[in-house]
């Protein structure tokens, strides 16, 4: 029997080449060896405010996405479907995906959701001298400098300030996501949830929560493993490389959208930040090369050694110029399988696949409710 798989992006944002190579691309390498089963999370993109129409209209490009990428999922009829084929589906279509989210919520504690990264970042406090009140009256009398404190307290006091006034401000559901998460893994009886290193405490998290379901009540779930992506496969911000690269970074030279022209490719490689000196070496003193290496790699499945030793003695706006074509010649293709699929299609697979989805669903929801007491 195979092992069960389990993964999800959000319908919000430009997808990018960080997520093809960090993920959509590990899936369709994983989708034959697991039963595979590959969601839009749409639940978790209205965390923070979406317009409606765009929300709808993403949500169908991200499963186009899927499928334009070699995802293969079972056939498009609700009434059948390839049982051997990865299962696709829409996360709010599965309402026991926030049944099951509210009753690990009785399971789950603050500190638990505190230790999150996201938030445990933001809860830091910073020395008196270094809070904002400090730092607003020198530079009220003038006595401000920007050499008395490093760029990354600056930073860290102004966040502080503004997460502690706009604590009320802030939604539940971006605190409490990574309960909703542990209930999309959990549900499906997963084995096995693909991960970058920076998604491991939610898979933590859900491990936990399994493991005190099963303590309190009996044995219900698979405690879950993360998969780590590929040495490489964490990809970073063109203009940051200590930063991964984000379709909510402010400039649009942070990343290659899968949409992007041809020529937009070349403009984003070209003022895409390189380190000092001119060799071509792969190194973490290079960062910002490594990163370049790294996409050049996973597209054309070279080792980061032969595309070195391509480029003994030639300069970065060689490497680039190559690197640029690279890209192209992947997402050319990519683009044209994107654009010969219909929204009926897209539909029509959906739906077979939130049936099988749903059948899985009810079943785990059902000893749900029975072993903590519901009336069923």
């Amino acid at each position: 029997m195979q092992k069960r798989l389990f993964s999800g992006i959000q319908p919000s944002g430009n997808l990018h080449l960080g997520n093809y190579l960090g993920a959509i691309k590990q899936w369709i390498e994983l989708q034959n060896e697991y039963e595979a089963f590959f969601c839009v999370v749409d639940l978790h993109a209205i965390t923070v405010p979406q317009d409606p129409v765009e929300l709808r209209k993403k949500t169908l490009e991200i499963a186009k996405i899927y499928l334009a990428s070699g995802i293969s999922p079972q056939g498009g009829s609700a009434s059948g479907g390839d049982p051997g084929k990865p299962t696709l589906f829409v996360q709010s279509h599965i309402q026991e995906h926030t049944e099951l989210a509210w009753i690990l919520n009785t399971l789950a504690r603050l500190g638990d959701l505190e230790k999150m990264t996201q938030f445990k970042d933001k809860a830091k406090l910073v020395e008196k001298k270094s809070g904002l009140g400090e730092m607003a009256r020198k530079i009220k009398e003038g006595t401000f400098s920007t050499e008395e404190y490093k760029k990354e307290q600056i930073e860290s006091v102004v966040l502080d300030y503004f997460n502690n006034e706009n604590k009320e401000n802030t939604n539940v559901s971006l605190f409490d996501y990574p309960v909703l998460m542990a209930a999309d893994i959990l549900l499906y009886d997963t084995n096995v949830v693909p991960v970058g290193k920076d998604q491991m405490q939610h898979i933590e998290l859900t491990r936990i929560l399994a493991e005190r379901f099963n303590k309190r009540f009996g044995e219900t779930f698979v405690i879950p493993e993360g998969k780590l992506s590929k040495e490489g496969a964490l990809i970073m911000g063109l203009d940051d490389p200590t930063k991964k690269m984000s379709k909510s970074a402010p400039s649009e030279y942070n990343y290659i959208a899968l949409s992007d022209t041809a020529d937009t490719v070349r403009k984003k490689i070209k003022k895409a930040v390189t380190d000092s000196g001119s060799e071509i070496v792969y190194s973490d003193e290079k960062p910002a090369l490594k990163n370049l290496i790294n996409i050049y790699s996973l597209l054309s499945d070279k080792t980061s050694e032969a595309i070195v030793g391509e480029y003994v003695g030639k300069q970065y706006s060689d490497f680039k110029t190559d690197l640029a074509e690279v890209i192209i010649g992947f997402l050319t293709p990519f683009q044209d399988r994107l654009k010969n699929i219909s929204d009926g299609d897209v539909l029509a697979i959906l739906e077979s696949g939130a049936e099988k989805a749903r059948g899985l669903a009810r079943i785990k929801m059902k000893q749900v409710r029975e072993k903590i007491g519901l009336l069923t």
